[in-house]
C-alpha cells in the first residue's frame, strides 16, 4: 500500500502531469508525419530525459508511444496517408469518410476507440505482469539464456520473407554488443587500441542513428508540401453518442484483439489493427459499407493498434523481453536511469512500476482531451514543408546525443550507425533484428557463460531445467510457425 500512496504521488505531481502532456501531444504530431512514429520521437528525445525522475521520463515517453499511434490516424484519415504502418487500416474507411464531408466524425470515433483500447491494455498490463513476474524470480542463468534466445527468435517474424537477411542483422547486432570490455573476464575485445570503443557502443547513439537519422536520409530528397484536403466546417458533422454505443462492442473487442497480440513478441500494431478490421467485418450486420466510409471500421482499427500500447510492456516489464521494436527502444530508457527491466523491478522497485502503470493510464485520458480539443491543431502539421523539418530533427538529434555523455564520439557513433540503416533499406535488409541483437545479445551472452560455469561446461542444464527447456520449445515452435507462415503467403 505504502508502495503504491508514493506511486499516486509521484504519478499526478505537476511535473509528471507536464512532461505526461507534452510526451502526447508530441507523440501526435510525429505520429501525423507520414514516415515518422511515436518510436522515432522516442528515440529523439530520450537523451533529455537522462536528468529527469524515472518515473517522469518514463510517462514521458510512453505519451510519445500512445500519441505516436492515435496520431497515424489523422492523416490516414485526411489525405488518405497513414502516419504509421498501424494505421493502414483506418484509412481503408476513414478517408472515405472524410470525403463525404464527415472527417470530425472520423477522427472523433478514432479518438475514442484509441483511448479505450489504450485503457484496456493497461488493466491487463496491472493485473498480468505481476504475476508474470513472480514466476520469473524463479529465474536462472539458464532460465534468462533460454528467454533471451526466445526473444532473439523473434527475429524469424520481423525479418519479412527472408529469414536469412533477419539473422545476419541480428547477428551483426550481436557483434555490435561485443565491443568493448568483456563483462566477465575484464579483456578489450575488437576495440583495436581505440580508448573509445573499450567503453562499448552506447545503445542510445546506436538507437537514434538506426531510426531517427536513417528517416531523415530517407526523407531530405525532398517532400512537397502536404495538403489538408478535408472540410472541417460541415454543420452535421459530429460523433453522436448513439454512433459510440453502436461501436462500442466492436471497440472492446477490436481492444482484446489488441492486448493479446501486443503481449506476444514479435508481432505488433499493424497485425492487430488488420485482424481487428478483418474480424469486425466478419461479425458486422453491414459487412458491404467497410471500406466506404464505415465508422465501425475506423473503431476497429484504432482500437486493436491502441490495445497493443500497454500489451507490449507486459513482456517487458515482467520478463524483461521487450514485445515490439518501441518496447525494446524503451529499453535504452531503463538503463539510462539505471534500471533493468524485468522481475527485479517488481522487488526492487515496485514504487516505479505502479507509477508507470498508473500514468499510462492518464495518459490514455489525457490524450482523449488533446484530441477532443486540438485534433484540427495537430492536422495542420502535414502543412509544414519537410525541407523545413528535416533540420530540425537533425539538430536535436546530435545536440541530445551530445548532451548525453558531453561525447563528439556519440555523434560519430549515430552517423554511424544512421548511415549503416540507411545503405540496410536500400538493401532491404530489415534494421530491427539489428536492435534485437544488441538489446538481447549481452543478456543471451553473459547467462550462457555463468550457466556453463555453474555445470562445469555442461550444456545439459539448458535442458534439464524445465523453465528453460519450456523456452527452448517456444523458440522452435515460433521459429516453425514463421517459417510455415512465410511459405503459405510465397504460395
Amino acid at each position: 500500500m505504502e508502495a503504491l500512496i508514493q506511486a499516486l504521488g509521484t504519478s499526478f505531481s505537476p511535473m509528471n502531469l507536464l512532461f505526461m502532456n507534452l510526451g502526447v501531444a508530441i507523440g501526435i504530431v510525429f505520429g501525423a508525419l507520414p514516415g515518422l512514429s511515436g518510436g522515432v520521437a522516442i528515440v529523439l528525445f530520450m537523451p533529455f530525459t537522462f536528468y529527469l525522475d524515472p518515473v517522469v521520463s518514463l510517462s514521458w515517453l510512453l505519451g510519445m508511444y500512445c500519441g505516436g499511434t492515435y496520431g497515424g490516424s489523422i492523416t490516414a484519415i485526411l489525405i488518405n496517408t497513414p502516419g504509421t504502418a498501424a494505421s493502414a487500416a483506418t484509412a481503408m474507411d476513414g478517408y472515405a469518410l472524410a470525403k463525404k464531408g464527415k472527417p470530425v466524425k472520423a477522427l472523433m470515433i478514432a479518438l475514442v476507440a484509441s483511448c479505450i483500447g489504450g485503457l484496456v491494455s493497461t488493466f491487463m498490463l496491472i493485473f498480468i505482469s505481476p504475476l508474470l513476474s513472480k514466476i520469473a524470480l524463479k529465474f536462472g542463468p539458464a532460465e534468462y539464456f533460454s528467454l533471451a534466445i526466445f526473444g532473439l527468435s523473434i527475429i524469424s517474424g520481423v525479418s519479412g520473407k527472408n529469414i536469412f537477411k533477419g539473422l545476419l542483422m541480428g547477428c551483426l547486432g550481436m557483434f555490435v554488443i561485443m565491443i568493448g570490455m568483456d563483462p566477465m573476464d575484464g579483456v578489450q575485445r575488437l576495440t583495436f587500441g581505440n580508448l573509445y570503443l573499450a567503453g562499448g557502443i552506447d545503445m542510445i547513439p546506436a538507437l537514434i542513428g538506426l531510426f531517427a537519422l536513417s528517416e531523415m536520409f530517407n526523407k531530405a530528397k525532398g517532400i512537397e508540401k502536404i495538403e489538408v484536403t478535408a472540410d472541417f466546417n460541415q454543420k452535421d458533422d459530429r460523433l453522436s453518442w448513439e454512433d459510440v454505443k453502436g461501436c462500442m462492442k466492436t471497440i472492446v473487442k477490436s481492444s482484446g484483439i489488441g492486448t493479446v497480440i501486443g503481449a506476444l513478441p514479435g508481432t505488433g500494431a499493424a497485425i492487430a489493427s488488420f485482424l481487428s478490421y478483418n474480424e469486425a467485418k466478419r461479425v458486422s450486420k453491414h459487412p458491404e459499407e467497410f471500406g466506404s466510409g464505415s465508422i465501425e471500421g475506423i473503431a476497429a482499427s484504432e482500437a486493436g493498434n491502441n490495445g497493443v500500447t500497454g500489451a507490449t510492456l507486459i513482456p517487458l516489464l515482467s520478463l524483461g523481453v521487450p514485445g515490439d521494436m518501441v518496447t525494446a527502444i524503451l529499453v535504452g530508457a531503463f538503463l539510462m536511469q539505471g534500471l533493468t527491466p524485468g522481475p527485479t523491478l517488481f522487488k526492487n522497485d515496485l514504487p516505479l512500476v505502479y507509477g508507470i502503470m498508473i500514468s499510462l493510464l492518464a495518459i490514455n485520458v489525457f490524450m482523449y482531451i488533446q484530441g477532443r480539443y486540438f485534433v484540427k491543431l495537430f492536422a495542420q502539421v502535414n502543412r509544414i514543408p519537410m525541407q523545413a523539418m528535416i533540420p530540425v530533427l537533425f539538430v536535436l538529434c546530435v545536440v541530445g546525443v551530445f548532451v548525453a555523455n558531453n561525447s563528439m564520439f556519440d555523434v560519430k557513433v549515430i552517423l554511424i550507425f544512421g548511415a549503416l540503416s540507411y545503405v540496410a533499406g536500400k538493401l532491404k535488409l530489415p534494421v530491427t533484428p539489428l536492435l534485437l541483437g544488441i538489446v538481447l545479445g549481452p543478456m543471451a551472452e553473459q547467462n550462457f557463460r555463468r550457466a556453463l560455469s555453474l555445470s562445469k561446461g555442461s550444456l545439459w542444464i539448458f535442458i534439464t531445467k524445465p523453465i528453460s527447456l519450456f523456452f527452448l520449445v517456444l523458440v522452435v515452435a515460433t521459429i516453425v510457425l514463421f517459417v510455415r507462415k512465410n511459405r503459405k503467403e510465397d504460395a
